[in-house]
């Protein structure tokens, strides 16, 4: 029964853990690198300096994203490109900033 019981907190642990990280400012940083990088490759060459992050210095989980609205789509796409390779909460982290990226163009459509 002890053994069980190590089992499933040790499970439980490990569970939290990799929840924690995946929302480090670290980690969410390194992906928004990423992205970054791969919507300035796919961006033609016009439009590579209108898509940048910045990472506010005293708070470190708040990112501001300076796109132009021609370049979003590249964005999305490799946000998209990149979710199954991120941990569970920084997927879920991207999916709400595409989720509100997606919300922003369309209030600009109306």
């Amino acid at each position: 029964m002890k053994e069980i019981t190590d089992n499933m907190l040790s499970k439980m642990y490990s569970d939290i853990a990799c929840l924690k990280d995946g929302l480090d400012p670290v980690n969410i940083a390194f992906w928004y690198k990423k992205i970054i990088e791969e919507a300035k490759e796919m961006a033609p060459p016009w439009l590579v300096d209108k898509i940048n992050v910045k990472q506010d210095p005293i708070l470190y989980l708040k990112f501001n994203l300076d796109i132009s609205k021609r370049a979003v789509r590249y964005l999305m796409i490799a946000i998209e490109n990149n979710l199954d390779d991120m941990p569970y909460t920084t997927r879920l982290y991207f999916l709400k900033i595409q989720e509100i990226i997606s919300q922003e163009m369309d209030k600009s459509l109306v």
